[in-house]
């Protein structure tokens, strides 16, 4: 697993800040896409991907321990799409 840490060490490293300018940028950037995303805005960074907001409806379901009907309630949640070239990337 990747942390925030590694990220923000590997930003420093390659372009010579400091750890802790790196974190506060890629924190940062973090908090750009979140902010879109919590105005229903759709981010892309090109080569790397696409973050948007995904609205699913309400639906009916069932209870698996008792198979009941609920009801489960509509919501959101943040999608990522990522660009030909990472696609291109992992199937390599």
């Amino acid at each position: 697993m990747t942390t925030i840490n590694d990220i923000a060490a590997k930003v420093a490293e390659e372009n010579g800040l400091t750890k802790a300018q790196a974190k506060s940028a890629v924190e940062a950037v973090f908090k750009a896409v979140t902010d879109a995303a919590l105005a229903g805005e759709e981010t892309s960074i090109p080569g790397f991907g696409k973050f948007k907001v995904k609205e699913t409806a309400e639906r009916e379901g069932r209870n698996p321990a008792t198979g009941a009907t609920v009801t489960i309630a509509a919501s959101k949640k943040l999608a990522f799409t990522p660009a030909k070239a990472v696609k291109d990337a992992l199937k390599a």
